[in-house]
């Protein structure tokens, strides 16, 4: 059975939140956005993947960061005095987690009609395939359109956290008397 098969796809219609990142305008569903918040202090965690710039402290709770360029193959964000953390709630099977994605700046909340969204093209993107859920007309361009469950997935970041301490494990010389 797919994914697809076991969850039901969000609609294409709605309002989405834009957002730009490395000079390319992302959107995502604004059903998923909890908040937008100034960039400050973000506190580096060792052994994560690139992709994870930090953590920050968001209210008393700490709030992992996610840097999209980098996930996307791009070098990392500059920070300047757009730069803003966009919070969202992702998809962990039956439970939720909130996550903090880095962006250059934040640009609008739009209305995107079924009409207004096309099916990502198979090549020339940045973004892997399947973070994409369709590609929204703005005019004379487009902007692309993210599955944030996917784009933010826990899975994928546990995964990368294992593979980052297996491969510790593998280069740390055994404790103990040197004979």
């Amino acid at each position: 059975m797919s994914l697809s098969e076991t969850k039901p796809q969000e609609p294409m219609a709605g309002q989405f939140l834009t957002f730009f990142i490395a000079g390319e305008e992302y959107a995502t569903t604004i059903l998923k956005i909890r908040e937008v918040v100034e960039f400050d202090t973000i506190t580096v965690v060792p052994n994560t993947p690139a992709w994870i710039r930090g953590v920050i402290n968001l209210r008393g709770s700490v709030l992992p960061v996610v840097d999209l360029a980098v996930k996307f193959g791009l070098p990392p964000s500059s920070i300047s005095k757009f730069s803003c953390v966009v919070v969202a709630e992702v998809a962990c099977g039956d439970v939720f987690m909130t996550m903090g994605m880095l962006a250059d700046s934040v640009s609008q909340v739009i209305e995107f009609t079924a009409k207004d969204v096309e099916e990502p093209p198979p090549f020339g993107t940045r973004v892997k395939i399947e973070y994409l859920r369709g590609m929204g007309r703005m005019g004379k361009k487009f902007c692309q359109i993210l599955d944030i469950d996917k784009v933010l997935s826990a899975d994928e970041f546990l995964a990368a956290t294992d593979s980052i301490e297996s491969a510790q494990m593998c280069e740390t010389p055994p404790s103990g008397p040197q004979v």
